[in-house]
Protein backbone atom coordinates (compact mmCIF):
# COMPACT_ATOMS: atom_id res chain seq x y z
CA UNK A 1 0.00 0.00 0.00
CA UNK A 2 1.21 3.51 -0.82
CA UNK A 3 2.55 5.80 1.89
CA UNK A 4 -0.17 8.40 2.31
CA UNK A 5 0.78 10.21 5.48
CA UNK A 6 -0.81 13.15 7.27
CA UNK A 7 1.61 15.69 8.68
CA UNK A 8 1.05 18.64 11.01
CA UNK A 9 -2.69 17.96 10.97
CA UNK A 10 -2.96 18.05 7.16
CA UNK A 11 -4.18 14.94 5.35
CA UNK A 12 -3.34 14.49 1.64
CA UNK A 13 -6.40 14.75 -0.62
CA UNK A 14 -6.67 12.42 -3.58
CA UNK A 15 -9.29 12.80 -6.31
CA UNK A 16 -11.47 10.18 -7.95
CA UNK A 17 -10.14 7.54 -10.32
CA UNK A 18 -6.49 7.89 -9.31
CA UNK A 19 -3.84 5.17 -9.41
CA UNK A 20 -1.29 5.45 -6.61
CA UNK A 21 1.56 2.91 -6.82
CA UNK A 22 2.22 0.77 -3.78
CA UNK A 23 5.56 2.43 -2.99
CA UNK A 24 4.69 6.04 -3.84
CA UNK A 25 4.89 8.53 -0.95
CA UNK A 26 2.34 11.33 -0.57
CA UNK A 27 2.94 13.35 2.57
CA UNK A 28 1.22 16.32 4.19
CA UNK A 29 -0.28 19.25 2.29
CA UNK A 30 -0.81 17.56 -1.07
CA UNK A 31 -3.94 17.76 -3.22
CA UNK A 32 -4.25 15.51 -6.27
CA UNK A 33 -7.01 16.04 -8.83
CA UNK A 34 -9.12 13.40 -10.56
CA UNK A 35 -7.79 10.66 -12.86
CA UNK A 36 -4.16 11.17 -11.87
CA UNK A 37 -1.45 8.54 -11.58
CA UNK A 38 1.43 8.57 -9.13
CA UNK A 39 3.92 5.89 -10.15
CA UNK A 40 6.48 3.69 -8.41
CA UNK A 41 8.95 5.44 -6.15
CA UNK A 42 7.47 8.90 -6.71
CA UNK A 43 7.57 11.28 -3.73
CA UNK A 44 5.21 14.23 -3.22
CA UNK A 45 6.41 15.74 0.05
CA UNK A 46 4.12 18.54 1.15
CA UNK A 47 5.78 19.01 4.51
CA UNK A 48 6.89 22.65 4.30
CA UNK A 49 4.46 24.10 1.73
CA UNK A 50 1.59 22.93 -0.50
CA UNK A 51 1.71 20.73 -3.58
CA UNK A 52 -1.31 20.98 -5.91
CA UNK A 53 -1.97 18.77 -8.94
CA UNK A 54 -4.75 19.32 -11.45
CA UNK A 55 -6.66 16.59 -13.26
CA UNK A 56 -5.15 13.86 -15.48
CA UNK A 57 -1.62 14.45 -14.18
CA UNK A 58 0.92 11.65 -14.16
CA UNK A 59 3.94 11.71 -11.88
CA UNK A 60 6.20 8.98 -13.20
CA UNK A 61 8.56 6.59 -11.46
CA UNK A 62 11.16 8.17 -9.17
CA UNK A 63 9.97 11.76 -9.62
CA UNK A 64 10.20 14.10 -6.61
CA UNK A 65 8.01 17.13 -5.88
CA UNK A 66 8.97 19.40 -2.98
CA UNK A 67 9.11 23.10 -1.98
CA UNK A 68 11.05 25.67 0.03
CA UNK A 69 9.82 26.36 3.55
CA UNK A 70 7.27 29.20 3.39
CA UNK A 71 8.76 30.43 0.08
CA UNK A 72 7.55 28.29 -2.80
CA UNK A 73 4.74 25.94 -3.77
CA UNK A 74 4.30 23.32 -6.45
CA UNK A 75 1.32 23.92 -8.73
CA UNK A 76 0.70 21.64 -11.69
CA UNK A 77 -2.13 22.19 -14.18
CA UNK A 78 -4.25 19.67 -16.06
CA UNK A 79 -3.00 17.05 -18.54
CA UNK A 80 0.62 17.18 -17.40
CA UNK A 81 3.26 14.44 -17.55
CA UNK A 82 6.21 14.58 -15.14
CA UNK A 83 8.80 12.11 -16.46
CA UNK A 84 10.79 9.45 -14.68
CA UNK A 85 13.24 10.84 -12.10
CA UNK A 86 12.26 14.46 -12.74
CA UNK A 87 12.45 16.96 -9.88
CA UNK A 88 9.98 19.80 -9.46
CA UNK A 89 10.98 22.01 -6.56
CA UNK A 90 8.67 24.93 -5.88
CA UNK A 91 7.67 25.48 -9.52
CA UNK A 92 4.41 26.21 -11.33
CA UNK A 93 3.58 24.15 -14.40
CA UNK A 94 0.71 25.06 -16.74
CA UNK A 95 -1.71 22.83 -18.65
CA UNK A 96 -0.68 20.41 -21.41
CA UNK A 97 2.98 20.27 -20.39
CA UNK A 98 5.52 17.47 -20.62
CA UNK A 99 8.42 17.58 -18.17
CA UNK A 100 10.94 15.09 -19.56
CA UNK A 101 12.82 12.34 -17.77
CA UNK A 102 15.44 13.61 -15.35
CA UNK A 103 14.50 17.26 -15.90
CA UNK A 104 14.81 19.67 -12.97
CA UNK A 105 12.58 22.70 -12.35
CA UNK A 106 13.92 24.87 -9.54
CA UNK A 107 12.09 27.22 -7.17
CA UNK A 108 10.11 30.06 -8.70
CA UNK A 109 10.03 28.56 -12.20
CA UNK A 110 6.84 29.12 -14.21
CA UNK A 111 6.20 26.92 -17.25
CA UNK A 112 3.53 28.16 -19.67
CA UNK A 113 0.72 26.01 -21.04
CA UNK A 114 1.64 23.88 -24.04
CA UNK A 115 5.35 23.52 -23.29
CA UNK A 116 7.84 20.67 -23.28
CA UNK A 117 10.88 20.52 -21.01
CA UNK A 118 13.32 18.07 -22.59
CA UNK A 119 14.83 15.12 -20.75
CA UNK A 120 17.74 16.19 -18.55
CA UNK A 121 17.04 19.92 -18.86
CA UNK A 122 17.64 22.14 -15.84
CA UNK A 123 15.39 25.19 -15.58
CA UNK A 124 17.05 27.72 -13.29
CA UNK A 125 15.28 29.42 -10.36
CA UNK A 126 12.74 32.14 -11.14
CA UNK A 127 12.71 31.46 -14.90
CA UNK A 128 9.42 32.42 -16.58
CA UNK A 129 9.08 30.29 -19.71
CA UNK A 130 6.97 31.24 -22.72
CA UNK A 131 5.27 28.36 -24.57
CA UNK A 132 7.86 26.25 -26.37
CA UNK A 133 10.37 23.44 -26.11
CA UNK A 134 13.29 23.89 -23.70
CA UNK A 135 16.46 21.80 -23.52
CA UNK A 136 19.94 21.85 -22.02
CA UNK A 137 21.75 22.88 -18.86
CA UNK A 138 20.74 25.54 -18.20
CA UNK A 139 17.57 25.11 -20.25
CA UNK A 140 17.17 27.33 -23.31
CA UNK A 141 14.27 27.64 -25.73
CA UNK A 142 14.95 25.47 -28.77
CA UNK A 143 11.54 25.69 -30.43
CA UNK A 144 8.62 28.09 -30.26
CA UNK A 145 5.32 26.94 -28.85
CA UNK A 146 2.90 25.66 -31.46
CA UNK A 147 -0.34 23.74 -31.44
CA UNK A 148 1.69 20.65 -32.41
CA UNK A 149 3.92 21.04 -29.34
CA UNK A 150 0.89 21.41 -27.09
CA UNK A 151 -0.83 18.42 -28.69
CA UNK A 152 2.30 16.30 -28.21
CA UNK A 153 2.37 17.06 -24.48
CA UNK A 154 -1.38 16.49 -24.21
CA UNK A 155 -1.13 13.16 -26.05
CA UNK A 156 1.55 11.96 -23.62
CA UNK A 157 -0.73 12.70 -20.65
CA UNK A 158 -3.62 10.91 -22.37
CA UNK A 159 -1.44 7.83 -22.83
CA UNK A 160 -0.95 7.68 -19.08
CA UNK A 161 -4.73 7.73 -18.63
CA UNK A 162 -4.77 4.39 -20.44
CA UNK A 163 -1.80 2.98 -18.50
CA UNK A 164 -3.33 3.81 -15.12
CA UNK A 165 -6.50 1.95 -16.11
CA UNK A 166 -4.45 -1.22 -16.71
CA UNK A 167 -3.21 -1.02 -13.12
CA UNK A 168 -6.63 -0.15 -11.67
CA UNK A 169 -8.22 -3.08 -13.52
CA UNK A 170 -5.60 -5.57 -12.31
CA UNK A 171 -4.99 -4.50 -8.74
CA UNK A 172 -6.05 -2.57 -5.75
CA UNK A 173 -4.15 0.62 -6.57
CA UNK A 174 -7.14 2.98 -6.75
CA UNK A 175 -6.81 5.30 -3.78
CA UNK A 176 -9.57 7.49 -5.22
CA UNK A 177 -12.51 5.05 -5.31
Amino acid sequence: MAIIRPLNGVIPKIGKGCFIAENAAIIGDVEIGDDCSIWYGAVLRGDVNPIRLGNRVNIQDGAVLHTLYKRSVVEIGDDVSVGHNAVIHGAKVGNDVLVGMGAVLLDGVEVSDGSIIAAGAVVLSNSKLEPGVYAGVPAKKVKDGTDAVRQSAHKNARGYMMYKEWFLDDGEGDAGK
